[in-house]
């Protein structure tokens, strides 16, 4: 049974090796998403830990331009943190060096529960801690490699590949032998994908099974969600990601809640519409005017979700390329339309069904091979 934490505790500082935490609170990695605007504007809401999308030790190493395009920072993100994709120990030791040296990141997190199946398929992401062996060649390579800067490294994963291959107990222990600064846990199998409940159980399970911290991941949709999963799991903090799509101001709901303060009011169209115009001037700063508004398009159905905004007005704000349209657009909004509160505590972003993981030939076979194939060292940044 997982130790529960008080309430008093619940708001306690997370340490990972030199840096500490307060709240304990960890923006996730994704693809198309946490890029240096985003990672911004969650920051300007509350603090925590803000992850870069997803890097690739391959192409890293090889220089690949997108994937050096990405490792962009703002200058007031003082602790620049990294999420690292990679199956080869010797990569993943040089991504590492790299990104410590070159880049001034302070926290490396590996990424070891991708279900995506081009990736799987080739024993990559999720599929990858099957393989015991390897898992532990690249957590202590890079580990070693990222300690000579004095950068903790932490691992995330989720249950397992599916219901019948568990793995995240396992992986725990090798994550703590390894030298990993804590571990985060996505409580579903790569075969749920996003689909259905998260599995709270299992977070506690592994809270008992390991000394090193464990991040609970899953389901987080208000800051309540936070305070209930510590409670109930004894975890040490919180790994936030579709939660907080067109919702940047739950990184201010967590805060206050942390700290055992009054919950802030829900914001009514008008503020959200304000956050709206910050996070594409944000996205102009670092892209440019005309990319940075074509990439926001995508937030816009997150940020008004069950508001009123009618059809019309959705479909010209999905097709804004400046600045200046934009705010002729969000000012036909209604600013004192109340939020819609029938969406709280509910899904965002993907959710999709239960799936067959796929995965290479004979891959179950076996725990104990080392090898897995190079095709599974993707090159492409992002996810």
């Amino acid at each position: 049974m997982a130790t529960t934490p008080t309430l008093d505790l619940l708001g306690a500082p997370l340490r990972l090796g030199p840096l500490e935490l307060s709240p304990p609170v960890v923006l996730a990695p994704m693809a198309g998403v946490t890029n240096a605007a985003f990672r911004s504007l969650c920051r300007e809401q509350g603090a925590g830990l803000y992850v870069c999308e997803m890097i690739t030790s391959r192409g890293l190493v090889e220089r690949d331009e997108t994937t050096l395009d990405m490792l962009v920072f703002d200058p007031h993100e003082q602790v620049r943190s990294v999420q690292l994709y990679g199956v080869d120990p010797r990569h993943m030791a040089t991504a590492a060096t790299i990104l410590c040296s070159e880049y001034g990141v302070a926290h490396i997190d590996l990424n070891f529960g991708c279900p995506v199946p081009k990736v799987t398929r080739k024993g990559g992401g999720a599929a990858l801690p099957w393989k015991r062996r390897l898992l532990g060649s690249i957590l202590e390579a890079t580990v070693t490699a990222a300690a000579s800067y004095g950068v903790p490294v932490t691992m995330k994963t989720r249950k397992g590949i599916d219901e019948h291959h568990l793995t995240f107990l396992e992986a725990g222990h090798i994550a703590q032998e390894s030298g990993c600064a804590a571990i985060a846990l996505h409580a579903r199998t790569a075969a749920q994908h996003y689909s259905g409940r998260a599995d709270w159980s299992a977070i506690g399970a592994l809270v008992d099974h390991v000394d090193i911290p464990v991040l609970g991941n899953g389901d987080i949709w208000e800051a309540a969600d936070a305070l209930q999963m510590m409670e109930q799991t004894g975890c040490a903090g919180v790994v936030v990601g579709r939660g907080c799509l067109g919702r940047p101001w739950l990184f201010r709901d967590l805060a206050a809640a942390f700290a055992n303060g009054v919950p802030p009011a829900l914001p009514m169209l008008g503020e959200v519409a304000v956050m709206m115009r910050r996070h594409a001037e944000l996205l102009a700063q670092y892209m440019g005017e005309e990319r940075g508004c074509k990439e926001f398009r995508k937030h816009i159905p997150w940020y008004l979700k069950g508001f009123a905004a009618g059809g019309e007005l959705r479909q010209s704000l999905g097709l804004v390329d400046t600045l200046t349209v934009l705010d002729g657009l969000l000012g036909r909004l209604d600013p004192t339309e109340a939020f819609p509160v029938a969406e709280l505590g509910r899904p965002r972003g993907r959710q999709g069904n239960p799936r067959r993981v796929a995965l290479p030939a004979g891959w179950l076979a076996t725990r104990d091979d080392p090898a897995v194939d190079p095709g599974a060292e993707i090159g492409i940044s992002g996810g």
